[in-house]
């Protein structure tokens, strides 16, 4: 680009300085409506959540125990239940009915959940399983059945079911400050996880002819009731999930005597239910380096040969939950140990049939010990007694201290790179679900991405922590890119209901994911946004937090304006596409008559180099001139690029009458570079520019999304630099989910080809993985596998 100069003394006696700072608006614009804040969107703060984010003065939640009782019937796949629930109302306002959350009914025929489900068939091929559903020839009715629901006194209470919803009317209105208990019976066919692709079911494993047992969102358990929504009772329809209420849990479970069982919360009779070399393995995994087996992988096996010839009941107590959830099968190995978390011993266990080993007693239990410790530093200290990860027919799904997660090694226990990682990335994932939204309740059935957009993205900082080469699913600004550059129409707000999402993993997960990420390393910093987000969790643990208290506390606890941050990625579909147009170049006119005459015989050699030119130095052979002397005057010898005297003394005076300052300006031979920025996305962001220098340097510019507040269309930005650039480089570590990079370099770069490959029609066969491939060449030794 060709260097232009301009007269200081000049440009600051008209007032033009000013325009270094924000060139005027050329267009209309949105800048101010992007930048203004969201008080017209949130919620007015009240005594109850406070405008700083934090809980209010007078804020409530609403407390559910349970005492239950149940029963595995493994050779019906079914459970038989009862339960007695205490309400206490902790709410300023008087009750006249609960309702209750009847998961299980998500599954039965011609429910909401169902006929709303859109489904289709292929003329290729189609599966029984997907027929079968959809002719409703599924040999089993799913849902509840209601046997009873009585007060404390065993009077039957008035009770009506909605779809996935149960209202029950009490006999006299439940005043604030009052506890009610009452008791619900029921039993239903347990589900199967495989058949119906459920968060919770059974796995049938043909070969042994056994069943594994994933049991959650098992017994009708209360609604949340709060200052926000009042009853939360909106229909289960499979995609938005649970808003429960905390609580005191103790359960008793009756399975078969050989069934071994794990379950929220801490086992009460560990004596009445493992045997004595169990005990002694639980008491000596207490002080272990790794995971210790309670039940090896030997025992499971002889007991899948076995036949159960009793039962036994695992009792367990939680305290300050929102659910419980449990796990069970014969065909269970577990393992486990204590970890330290700030001061406090804390279980990390581990269940899975042979089929999951060498992968699962390798990996799961470290994975659980190592979520806990990453969550606990950036949020609070994990609060509860034992954490666990369990395998079978789900492939993620969390609940209070226990997950459900997959992750299945190959028949000959090897297993690809992928499987690996999604084991790593599962188990962390659902783990840290204790977090966000066990401990951090937040509502999922209507903000799924408070739970599983913030879980992601601590996720995948625990994953790094792990390993710092793994590749993460979540939070990379440019793997967020595909789903950016959609059709707006296929896309809808991260702030949508949860069962209106389009695109569910995209929106609840990697987007808010990415979103937190630029904020932590783009737009606030990690220190700012550490201690904020460590204060949110710290405000809000054990409560009901909502999208307002989470975006107030974040600027509250920081002091940086984020509104237009939450205007932009959470309640719009835009994306970021900021263009470097071009760049103009210039320098201080230092009027220094050298430099001047100097530069302006060159600007004038260059441009007498025209072809014409340099062809006439030769044709004609010579000139008139040339051939007589006698047509020269005084302009033939003149010499218009020479240095008078006159110019030299109009030079001191000039020097004479600037300040220092002004002279060490003049004097520095700084370039002034205009820079023309246009969002094209819509997105404001942060500009991140990178300067590459002639000397082979570089130096990066980073400018607050402000710069876009008075017109988010078009922007110049003056930057001095004392070296000349040569390359320009916008959002250069792919930091902003730029969704085009072409236009982000001036001088623009050639584009890179497509490239396709050349190959020969084949029968497709299923490749081995690396590890079969080495076991292949090597006789049968994998080089760094664990039995």
């Amino acid at each position: 680009m060709q260097k232009k100069y301009f007269i200081l003394s000049l440009l600051l006696s008209t007032g033009l300085s000013g325009s270094f700072a924000q060139q005027a608006p050329q267009n209309q614009f949105n800048g101010n409506t992007r930048f203004e804040q969201l008080g017209d969107i949130l919620p007015t703060p009240n005594s109850y959540r406070a405008a700083s984010g934090a809980p209010g003065k007078d804020y409530w939640q609403q407390k559910a125990d349970y005492d239950i009782k149940a029963e595995i019937d493994d050779e019906k796949q079914r459970l038989i239940g009862s339960e007695t629930i205490t309400y206490t109302n902790k709410s300023p306002d008087e009750l006249r009915y609960l309702w209750l959350q009847l998961d299980q009914n998500n599954f039965k025929k011609g429910g909401i959940a169902e006929l709303t489900r859109t489904s289709s068939l292929s003329d290729k091929a189609t599966s029984f399983a997907r027929l079968n559903a959809a002719a409703g020839l599924n040999s089993k009715e799913y849902g509840y059945v209601i046997t009873s629901v009585k007060d404390k006194a065993g009077n039957a209470l008035h009770y009506t079911i909605n779809e996935t919803m149960m209202r029950v009317d009490l006999p006299t209105p439940l005043k604030s400050g009052q506890v009610y208990s009452f008791s619900v019976e029921w039993n239903n066919n347990i589900t199967d996880a495989v058949a119906v692709r459920a968060r919770s079911g059974y796995e049938f494993f043909a070969k042994d002819g056994n069943y594994l047992y994933e049991i959650a969102q098992w017994f009708p358990r209360m609604c949340v009731y709060d200052d926000v929504n009042g009853w939360q009772n909106k229909q289960f329809l499979g995609q938005g999930e649970f808003t429960v209420p905390f609580g005191d849990y103790k359960v008793s479970v009756t399975a078969p005597n050989d069934f071994v069982m794990l379950g929220t919360g801490e086992l009460q009779n560990p004596a009445q239910v493992l045997t004595p070399t169990q005990l002694k393995r639980w008491e000596s995994a207490k002080n272990a380096s790794k995971p210790v087996l309670i039940v090896t992988q030997d025992e499971a096996i002889a007991a899948e040969k076995g036949k159960p010839t009793g039962k036994k009941t695992w009792t367990f107590a939680a305290t300050n939950v929102r659910d419980f959830a449990f796990a069970c099968s014969r065909k269970f190995i577990w393992d486990a140990m204590q970890v330290e978390i700030e001061g406090k011993k804390v279980w990390a266990m581990s269940a899975y049939p042979k089929e999951a080993n060498p992968l699962w007693g390798q990996y799961s239990t470290q994975l659980v010990a190592h979520t806990l410790r990453s969550y606990s530093k950036r949020t609070i200290p994990y609060p509860y007694p034992v954490a666990q990860s369990v395998h079978g027919p789900v492939g993620g799904m969390e609940y209070p201290m226990i997950s459900f997660n997959g992750a299945r090694p190959e028949a000959d226990g090897t297993y690809s790179q992928g499987t690996k990682d999604f084991l790593i990335g599962v188990v962390i994932h659902e783990v840290g679900h204790n977090f966000f939204p066990m401990i951090i309740n937040s509502d999922e059935r209507q903000w799924s991405w408070m739970d599983e957009g913030i879980n992601s993205f601590c996720e995948q900082l625990a994953e790094k922590e792990w390993d710092r080469d793994f590749q993460t699913s979540y939070g990379e600004p440019q793997d967020i890119v595909a789903y950016m550059k959609t059709d707006k129409t296929q896309q809808v707000p991260i702030m949508s209901s949860s069962d209106n999402i389009m695109a569910f993993g995209p929106n609840a997960y990697a987007k808010p994911a990415t979103a937190l990420n630029i904020l932590r390393e783009t737009v606030m910093g990690r220190e700012l946004f550490d201690y904020a987000f460590k204060e949110y969790a710290r405000r809000w643990a054990f409560k009901h937090p909502t999208p307002q208290d989470f975006f107030r506390t974040m600027e509250d606890a920081s002091g940086v304006d984020l509104d237009w941050f939450w205007r932009g990625w959470f309640y719009g579909v835009e994306p970021v596409d900021v263009a470097l147009e071009t760049v103009e170049w210039y320098g201080v006119d230092t009027q220094d008559p050298v430099k001047q005459k100097a530069a302006a015989k060159a600007d004038y050699e260059a441009k007498r180099k025209t072809m014409s030119n340099i062809r006439n130095q030769k044709d004609p052979a010579k000139t008139i001139v040339e051939e007589n002397p006698d047509m020269n005057d005084f302009y033939n010898s003149y010499d218009k690029f020479a240095v008078t005297d006159a110019d030299k003394k109009k030079y001191e005076q000039y020097l004479a009458s600037l300040t220092d300052d002004e002279r060490k300006l003049v004097e520095s031979g700084k370039n002034f570079y205009v820079v023309n920025l246009k969002n094209t996305g819509g997105l404001v962001t942060p500009v991140i520019i990178k300067m590459q220098f002639e000397d082979g340097t570089d130096q990066i510019v980073r400018i607050p999304a402000e710069v876009w507040r008075l017109n988010d269309k078009d922007i110049k930005k003056v930057i001095p630099t004392d070296k000349k650039v040569v390359q320009w480089t916008l959002d250069p570590f792919f930091e902003t989910a730029d969704v085009d990079t072409q236009n982000n370099s001036f001088p623009r770069k050639p584009a890179e080809p497509t490239r396709f490959q050349v190959f020969k029609q084949q029968r497709a066969s299923a490749a081995p993985n690396p590890m079969q491939l080495q076991k292949q060449q090597s006789g049968g030794a994998v080089q760094g596998a664990k039995n």
